[in-house]
Formats: C-alpha cells, structure tokens, sequence
C-alpha cells in the first residue's frame, strides 16, 4: 500500500466562453494528482489530507472514489476547501492560492491516521503553511525508520510566506527521505545550484530523481547516475505533470516488489530505469491534455 499525504484543492482552470475569459473547477493539488495517478495505474493507494464536506470537497472525494483511491485516513471538517486559480502562460502554469482556514489548511498533528503503509509520498504546498505542514513532517518522522518514504516539494515561490522556517522543514523532511523527487527549478531555489549529486550525498536519500521537463530525468544513486529520456509529446500545458512521473515511478517500483527500507538501497540501475521510464511515459500523456489528467494503465 501507498499512502499519499498533502493538499487536495481545486484548480480554477482558465476558460474562454465566447468571448468571455472564465474559470472552471478541477480536482488538483499535486498530492492529490499523485494519489490519482497511482490509483489510475492500478497501484493500492490510500490518500491522507484534511477535506471538506462542502461542495469542492465532495468533487475531490467523487475523483478519488473514481479512480480507485481510498480516501478513507482523510480527516473531514467543514471548512471550505482550498482554490488555486491556474494562469498559463506557453503551456506553463502559474497559480495563486486562497488557503486560509481550509480543511486543508488547518489539519494538525492530532489527525494523523494509523498507518502500516510500505511507501508513503509527502510534498506540495502543504509543507509551507502551518499547521497543516507541521501534522505532514511530523507524519513522516514518525514512519521514516519502517517505511519508504517519497518526498517532492514542488516548489511555489509566491505561496511561501516564511522562508526560513519553510527551508528548515524541508531539510528535516529531504533528511529521512529514500527517494526525493526534484525538478531542476525547485533545487535551484533550494541549494542555488542543480547539483542533484550533492543533495543525495548531503541527505543520505538511497534515489534522487531530477526532472528537467523535455530534456528527461537524471537518476542519482550513492552507485553513480544515469538519464532517462523524456517522452515526445504534444504538449497541451504541464499542470500534473510531475506529480504523475513520481506516481509512475512508484507504481513500477511497487510492481517490481521494491518498496521497502533494504530494497530501495539495493536496487539496481535496470530497476530504477525501469521505473523512471514508465514515470515518463505516463507523464507524457498528462501533458497532452488538458488540465492533470492522468493516464489509466490501459493507456500505457
């Protein structure tokens, strides 16, 4: 089983109506999308966040159910739900945030479920706001010594109101991770540079996945590394993307029996080419539509 845990929002994606510049509702959030994807993929997955019981919040509980993810860990509140509403500017997403006292926003140590998952994934805006990113690395300090442990920041500038204290829970959080997934943007805001062979050596992590969009991902063991090619596609714009590489690479590496402690360290190169590749191909089809999309494992 993997547990996926961050924020689950709406999108508030850009429209035309006539002549009418609007906005329609999506299911998002990059934990979230992950969850999707993994259950798409026909990984077992569960999904851990703080949802409403107001009318966003059954859409996110509806897609969930619908693409095999049990929301059951989730705690449910009546507050509102998270918006983000998306700009995209040649194919690329921006986003602004209305988080404040959410479902989400306001989850808190107390609800962390029971979990015997083998993996569990972390990342997204939920690790910038309190006291929601408290509950999250407080999660995974817990599970880090039984389970693997995934983490992607996915970095949004504009949504981080204190740095300081935001880059010392990632530290804390990349510290105890096995596998830490990073665009080359994200560790350039991280350590100025994007030098994924320093990051795995500095935290201990047993995989760095570095994305860098079209020109593939590079895979960093303490072994060496090697790049996996991106997928061509025609690229409608990029909002799930990444979300849907780390549940590919998941996925695979569930199939492939690796999602344990002593696994994970050992795995060979083949096996993580594997993985990675399967990431980017599902990737590829989440780009070239609109919207996060996921691919179903038929797709693939």
């Amino acid at each position: 089983m993997i547990l996926c845990c961050g924020e689950a929002l709406i999108d508030m994606l850009p429209r035309q109506a006539g002549e009418e510049a609007c906005f329609a509702p999506h299911a998002g959030g990059a934990v979230f999308n992950t969850a999707i994807a993994l259950g798409r993929l026909g990984a077992p997955v569960q999904f851990f966040s703080g949802l409403s019981s107001d009318l966003f919040g059954t859409i996110l509980r509806d897609q969930l159910a619908a693409s095999g993810v049990d929301a059951s860990p989730a705690a449910i509140s009546d507050r509102p739900t998270t918006l983000a509403f998306v700009t995209l500017v040649n194919g690329h997403a921006s986003y602004a945030f209305y988080d404040e006292n959410t479902a989400g926003r306001m989850l808190t140590p107390a609800d962390l479920p029971d979990t015997q998952a083998d993996a569990i994934f972390f990342g997204g805006i939920s690790l910038v706001v309190d006291p929601c990113a408290a509950a999250y690395e407080a999660l995974m300090l817990r599970e880090a010594p039984r389970a693997v442990t995934m983490i992607d920041p996915n970095i949004r500038p504009g949504f981080i109101q204190d740095e300081p204290a935001y880059r010392a829970r990632l530290d804390r959080m990349l510290a105890v991770a096995d596998i830490i997934k990073i665009s080359d943007e994200d560790l350039a805001w991280i350590s100025g540079d994007t030098d994924a062979a320093a990051l795995r050596a500095q935290t201990g992590a047993a995989v760095v996945l570095l994305t860098r969009g079209a020109d593939g991902v590079t895979v960093v063991t303490a072994a060496g590394h090697f790049d996996v090619p991106a997928v061509k596609a025609d690229v409608v714009d990029t909002v799930g993307a990444g979300d849907t590489f780390s549940a590919g690479f998941l996925a695979n590496l569930d199939a492939q029996g690796l999602l344990t402690k002593s696994a994970i360290t050992q795995a060979d190169r083949a096996a993580l080419a594997r993985a990675a590749a399967f990431g980017a191909r599902a990737a590829a089809i989440t780009v070239s539509r609109a919207g996060a999309n996921p691919p179903w494992a038929s797709e693939l």
